[in-house]
């Protein structure tokens, strides 16, 4: 996990302001203790300060250094109620219901980063997927000439000839369920910017169907064909390719037949499925039954870095998304 290593070490450099919103949740707080003490980023807990320091001391754990923010008393609600009302004024937000949404940490965290006070979040752990992301969208929005959000697996294999040195990364694993051809191009170019934001790979990245160069003809293959084409327009500087069947784009021998000419046949790193239902599935094959690690979902396409955990995350996850977090806030995208 020689990676992991490295993105922590980078998250030392940075010391972004990482904004925890369930900030009396234990995983979350034995997380804090350990980023504090490693100085892997800068904590900033939202909640009730007595309540948090209450779990605090109950499961032991020693989090001086975290700044702690209650959203119901914070000095900064009524600047943070204007700009939602600006952003929400044509659906009808009024600054007293702006006031009373941001008693809920999960929209509270969200504008900190609008205005500059924190760097990324990170969420999820006792909330749905949707309640995190909802007010990121609807505040932090998406990267100029984005309008997706998608989800990113890194998947580290047990063989390095796969991938960059046995690290892939796989999407979109957990966002959009039928992507269009517009917008798998703009997944192809979001992953790639996490692919270097977070590994450091230079990528190369497969358009995945069941086609390989026109091998088969259906709408679908048509699809990531487009996206493909879309996604070189976006950004020519791109090494990407398609439509490639999976054998095409990992293995040399099967590409010197299918895909001769490609510069990224055989040699794929990021993987691009043609919708959730099988990005999903492959991920979870690969984590299973070739004992992979699959770290994720890395969201991507946001304005800034807000992360989702899963409600069965370990204190580990916490502290690597953090990192990784950190990491992306620090990357230069094009805004």
């Amino acid at each position: 996990m020689k990676l992991l290593e490295r993105v922590i070490k980078n998250a030392q450099e940075y010391q972004k302001r990482i904004v925890l919103p369930e900030g009396s949740e234990p995983r979350t707080l034995r997380a804090t203790e350990i980023i504090l003490k490693e100085s892997i980023a800068r904590i900033i807990l939202l909640g009730n300060p007595g309540e948090i320091a209450k779990v605090a001391e109950e499961i032991g754990v020693n989090i001086k250094g975290a700044v702690i923010v209650d959203p119901k008393t914070d000095s900064r609600r009524s600047a943070y109620a204007d700009v939602m009302v600006e952003i929400r004024k044509s659906k009808g937000l009024t600054k007293e219901a702006a006031l009373d949404m941001l008693n809920d940490p999960l929209v509270f965290a969200p504008l900190m980063i609008k205005n500059g006070d924190a760097d990324g979040e990170i969420a999820g752990a006792v909330n749905a997927t949707g309640d995190v992301l909802r007010p990121a969208f609807q505040f932090v929005k998406t990267l100029p000439g984005v309008s997706v959000v998608s989800g990113a697996f890194l998947m580290f294999v047990n063989d390095p000839h796969f991938g960059h040195d046995g690290i892939l990364v796989f999407a979109d694993c957990a966002v959009m369920p039928d992507p269009d051809e517009r917008q798998l191009a703009e997944i192809a170019v979001t992953t790639a910017k996490t692919a270097k934001a977070i590994v450091g790979m230079e990528p190369r990245i497969a358009m995945l169907s069941f086609s390989t160069k026109g091998s088969a003809a259906h709408p679908l293959v048509d699809k990531v064909a487009n996206a493909t084409r879309i996604a070189k327009e976006m950004d020519p500087s791109l090494k990407i390719d398609g439509e490639m069947q999976l054998d095409a784009a990992l293995m040399p021998d099967v590409a010197k037949l299918k895909a001769p000419d490609s510069e990224v046949a055989g040699r794929a790193n990021v993987l691009v499925f043609p919708g959730l239902e099988a990005a999903n599935i492959g991920y979870k094959l690969v984590q299973r039954l070739a004992n992979a690690e699959a770290i994720g979902p890395v969201l991507q396409g946001m304005a800034a870095p807000i992360n989702d955990l899963s409600r069965g995350c370990s204190v580990s996850d916490i502290v690597n998304m953090v990192a990784i977090t950190s990491n992306q806030a620090a990357a230069v995208f094009e805004k």
